[in-house]
């Protein structure tokens, strides 16, 4: 945790990936994040991967940092205690993130009525229409599904990473501080929504394949593990390790011919063909002719005398690894790397834990802190926040509107 925005309190009702992320960026970098919860824990709180005791990786992973308390926001008390917390006025507070349904208590100008006039409320969605979504909705519907996997097949191929809930969990953080940063310049608050659906249509767009089809009227055909657009495959080594090269920039593409000593054979097809390979456009559309000098190659060596030979000649490339792999065998997944510190999770155990990916030159990283356990913050966060005293939080706990 770096303290970059220390001062601002951000209340987060959140659930799954896109918000919690969001929320835990911020608290990343310095900002006081509560998240409340029904009592029992919220649609999350079980996700997979989960312990043998079924504990659940997914929302620790997801949560670090943050506060946590457990509210019955099915009743009216237990509404009002989210809109005191978020309705603080100091100028820090009047921040909300939530991917529920914005409707009923939730309704912004109902929240806003109910907390502060400047109040910035970050609302993120599935679809834009309103429609209900998931990442796997979204992303069938994009394209990338049909474009990925082997040109002989015809289904479509997922992949298990939810890129647009990433994506959009880091601009929700970017949302948020942009509209808290329009406020301190004009006292003026705001809702600002975002859908997964528009945060991936952003870089489909972005990516130029929209205009792929309304320009070029093509649609992008799957190429196996092949690099559009210039030269990338995956390749056997002699011990059975599959690595993956690839020479987008004529860097890169020297580095290539160089440490696998095909300079002669690329003059060959160059000549032949009357093309020059340092355009990537050519290696695209030559691929398979790289591919089989480039194939026996790699296929002569190991991993371990490959990789030597490679990092000299600063060839572009990496290993295929397993998660296990990952964890076991690179340094770059390790305390060698100031991302990770190892971190007792309340519940759970020891293990790597990444904090912040900016690496800021002014503030040091900071420590990585846990997830909080469920409901952990409640009566810290009543009586600190809100000003409670014991016998009022010991009244709400009785009453079973906190937890």
């Amino acid at each position: 945790m770096t303290p970059l925005l220390q001062g601002l309190r951000i209340v987060e009702g959140s659930a799954f990936v896109a918000a919690p992320l969001g929320g835990m960026t911020l608290g990343q970098l310095g900002a006081d994040v509560i998240r409340f919860d029904p009592i029992g824990g919220g649609l999350d709180v079980g996700r997979w991967p989960i312990t043998g005791d079924g504990k659940s990786l997914y929302w620790a992973g997801l949560n670090k940092g943050k506060r946590s308390i457990c509210v019955d926001i099915r009743r009216p008390e237990g509404r009002q205690l989210v809109y005191d917390l978020v309705g603080q006025p100091d100028e820090g507070g009047g921040l909300f993130v939530t991917n529920f349904p914005t409707r009923g208590w939730l309704d912004f100008a109902t929240v806003k009525a109910a907390t502060r006039e400047d109040l910035v409320m970050v609302n993120v969605m599935g679809s834009t229409d309103g429609r209900s979504a998931l990442d796997y909705t979204i992303n069938c519907a994009v394209g990338y599904p049909l474009a990925t996997g082997e040109a002989t097949r015809e289904d479509p191929v997922n992949h298990m990473f939810p890129a647009w809930d990433a994506m959009t969990g880091v601009s929700t953080a970017l949302a948020l501080l942009a509209a808290e940063r329009h406020r301190l310049r004009t006292g003026e608050g705001q809702l600002v929504r975002l859908s997964l659906a528009d945060i991936a249509l952003w870089m489909v767009g972005n990516l130029g394949h929209i205009a792929e089809v309304e320009i070029n009227g093509a649609d992008r055909p799957a190429l196996g593990n092949d690099v559009f657009g210039a030269f990338g495959r995956d390749f056997r080594c002699a011990d059975g390790e599959r690595i993956y090269i690839v020479a987008i920039t004529r860097q890169q593409w020297k580095a290539l011919v160089a440490a696998t000593g095909i300079s002669e054979a690329v003059q060959g097809i160059e000549c032949e063909r009357d093309i020059d390979l340092q355009d990537e456009g050519e290696r695209f559309r030559h691929r398979d002719e790289i591919a089989t000098l480039v194939e026996p190659w790699v296929a002569a060596h190991s991993l371990a005398e490959l990789a030597p030979i490679f990092d000299e000649e600063r060839v572009c490339w990496g290993r295929y690894q397993s998660f296990r792999q990952l964890v076991e065998e690179d340094p770059r997944c390790s305390e060698e790397n100031p991302l990770f510190q190892r971190v007792s999770q309340p519940g759970i155990g020891s293990y790597l834990m990444p904090g912040l990916p900016m690496d800021f030159s002014a503030l040091p990283r900071g420590d990585v802190r846990p997830a909080p356990r469920l409901g952990q913050h409640t009566d810290e966060v009543l009586i600190e926040i809100l000003g409670m005293g014991d016998s009022q939080v010991a009244r709400l706990h009785d009453q079973g509107l906190v937890a």
